[in-house]
């Protein structure tokens, strides 16, 4: 789970603007760092499957978001896969 500082820092990052809470953008930042948090958390605890269906729930979001933003914005798209440093 990300504490309050931990989601401003990453909204600050990848944000469009100061207001900015809710563009894909931030989604994609913060359940990035969720997905990282939450595969960190798995390694150790390898029999977790009701956090690893969590995940693969976050991952799919995530997805959804991406492919949103490849459809309707190209650039944004590049740019936070490169912010986010994500493979394509």
């Amino acid at each position: 789970m990300l504490s309050t500082r931990q989601k401003t820092k990453v909204m600050k990052e990848v944000a469009m603007h100061d207001k900015d809470t809710g563009s894909p953008e931030v989604q994609i930042g913060i359940l990035s760092k969720r997905i990282d948090e939450l595969t960190q958390h798995l390694k150790k605890h390898k029999k977790d499957n009701h956090s690893r269906r969590g995940l693969l729930g976050m991952v799919a979001d995530r997805q959804t978001h991406l492919g949103y933003l490849r459809k309707n914005f190209p650039r944004r798209y590049t740019a936070i896969l490169k912010k986010m440093d994500l493979k394509k």
